[in-house]
């Protein structure tokens, strides 16, 4: 994989190409690979991975891990980067809810977003391109560089906004990748409801996908739809869907940090 910078425990060590990152807030450790190439989207990106704290443990050695990957990657870990000042704070409480042994520990791929976020984050001819990134290009240099449990069973993917749309989106058309999605407080409003088209449009056996989704205010209508449509087609509360109104939340990463808790210990509680 590309130029990497590793930040653990309040250091840092720099690769040759430098890059304005946080070394302080970060819980564990996190790498950074600089400027991931995508060669369907002809484009870079920043990759964040952040290894669980028993990752490098020489009695784990030979441990593999299952894959959360989240949207807007560089709002996640680290609040040096994030868009707000605010980050998600998954190193945090991925670490106490393993710490507690409510969790399993997991790897987290954080994909950062560019200037393009609107259309690779859409059902769009883009959108496509960014999820055949993920999959056929981002997803094999994770396998192959990082201890992975690769299969599906232990594939999740996750993103709030637009980041829970395209999220959505991906496990529904790769549900032989995913069998996990965390949709928190998504845009499925975005072009007319687009989605909702495509999951209507949809006449095949229920799709073996665990689906978390919540809101605040911010999406009480489409969310509501959302939950509604899919136990509709039989997914079961509890099982393999799950459910969340925030009263008066903010859409913003602070808010989506608060709940964070819940589709963790939905997709990989113990």
């Amino acid at each position: 994989m590309q130029h990497l910078i590793e930040k653990r425990n309040k250091t840092e060590k720099k690769s040759r190409k430098k890059r304005s990152v946080g070394k302080d807030d970060i819980v564990g450790t996190a790498r950074i690979h600089i400027e991931f190439y995508s060669k369907g989207l002809s484009n870079h990106r920043n990759i964040i991975v952040w290894l669980p704290p028993g990752y490098k443990k020489l009695r784990n050695v030979q441990k593999r891990y299952p894959v959360l990957y989240m949207q807007d990657g560089q709002n996640i870990i680290d609040p040096k980067t994030s868009f707000t000042g605010k980050d998600w704070r998954v190193d945090e409480t991925v670490v106490r809810l393993v710490k507690a042994r409510r969790m399993r520990e997991i790897i987290v791929v954080g994909i950062y977003n560019t200037k393009d976020r609107l259309e690779e984050y859409s059902d769009s001819a883009k959108g496509e391109l960014y999820l055949n990134f993920i999959v056929n290009e981002l997803k094999p240099q994770i396998d192959s560089n990082y201890r992975t449990l690769p299969d599906r069973d232990h594939t999740a993917i996750m993103g709030s906004s637009m980041g829970g749309l395209i999220s959505f989106i991906a496990g529904w058309k790769y549900d032989n990748v995913f069998s996990m999605v965390g949709c928190m407080s998504s845009s499925f409003y975005h072009d007319n409801e687009k989605v909702f088209d495509m999951v209507n449009s949809y006449k095949g056996p229920r799709k073996k996908v665990k689906f978390y989704i919540d809101h605040g205010e911010d999406g009480l209508i489409r969310g509501q739809k959302m939950f509604c449509r899919l136990t509709e087609m039989g997914y079961i509360i509890g099982k393999d869907i799950d459910y969340y109104y925030a009263p008066n939340a903010e859409h913003n990463e602070t808010a989506w940090a608060e709940r964070l808790e819940r589709p963790l210990l939905f997709f990989f509680g113990l």
